[in-house]
């Protein structure tokens, strides 16, 4: 909280969870109701406009927020989850169980994430479910090579060695004594991987390959947009939700980068 990029990015995430968590009481008009006249550039009744079929954009941007952030939530938390035990597995029982999973990991990074992302979610059908699959597919291979390198250095320990003299098993030991001890790089970088997460998503919709209209969603509106660009307004406001909220959760996971790397320069010194 003492860096000034920081705070901006902290009140721009907490603004956009409120919007997820309590948007629907704060819309002004029902995102998919059709009950204005059309194309209507901004003005004091539909601050950011309506789109090609009357509808209000800012409730629909503040709808999208519903739709978008759980989305991106669950793809980090679940990547996470399946990465650190995938890659803490590979570092701490090694041989034939490590080098399998890391060429797996090294056939998924041969392709652009987007990319693959796009062919499993054309394989599997239009659909958030689909999208929100596609994408932990292709994002949980990170984590488990960032963890396995972690696990690694850390499974030689005297900590973790003298637990397993202990008569601790190998999924007791990774547990209690080894991702503890990762978790918290790990969540920075989930914090940093929560923009990229919420772009995915929007990409995939803004493709036809995500969110399913007329359920309301960033990326769908900037593509509707697209097809009309002397209503500058159907794409533009949506797009700064998505620039507001990615460099808002950048903005922080600097932060906390910052101070987690300065918290542990303090304690070796």
């Amino acid at each position: 909280m003492r860096k000034p990029l920081g705070i901006i990015g902290t009140v721009a995430v907490v603004f956009w969870l409120v919007m997820a968590l309590f948007g629907q009481a704060i819309e002004p008009y029902d995102p998919l109701s059709q009950q204005f006249a059309r194309l209507t550039p901004p003005s004091s009744s539909n601050w950011f406009g309506t789109d090609q079929v009357g509808r209000d954009i800012l409730s629909r941007v503040i709808a999208s927020a519903r739709v978008t952030i759980p989305a991106a939530v669950a793809i980090v938390v679940l990547s996470v989850m399946i990465g650190s035990f995938i890659g803490a597995m590979a570092g701490f029982l090694g041989k034939a169980v490590d080098e399998i999973i890391m060429r797996l990991t090294d056939i998924v990074f041969a392709f652009p994430s987007i990319i693959l992302a796009m062919i499993i979610s054309a394989s599997l059908g239009p659909g958030l479910r689909n999208a929100i699959i596609a994408m932990l597919l292709v994002c949980w291979p990170e984590y488990a090579r960032i963890v396995r390198s972690m696990v690694l250095t850390l499974r030689s320990s005297e900590y973790v060695v003298a637990g397993r003299l202990m008569g601790r098993g190998i999924l007791s030991s990774l547990f209690v004594d080894v991702l503890p001890n990762v978790i918290t790089s790990m969540l920075v970088l989930a914090f940093t991987d929560f923009g990229g997460a919420v772009l995915m998503v929007a990409n995939l919709s803004f493709l036809g390959l995500g969110v399913i209209p007329p359920q309301p969603d960033w990326g769908t509106m900037v593509q509707e947009g697209m097809n009309d660009f002397s209503a500058w307004w159907i794409a533009l406001f949506p797009g700064l939700a998505i620039l507001a909220l990615v460099i808002g959760v950048n903005f922080v996971g600097d932060a906390l980068q910052e101070a987690l790397d300065l918290h542990e320069t303090t304690a070796h010194a």
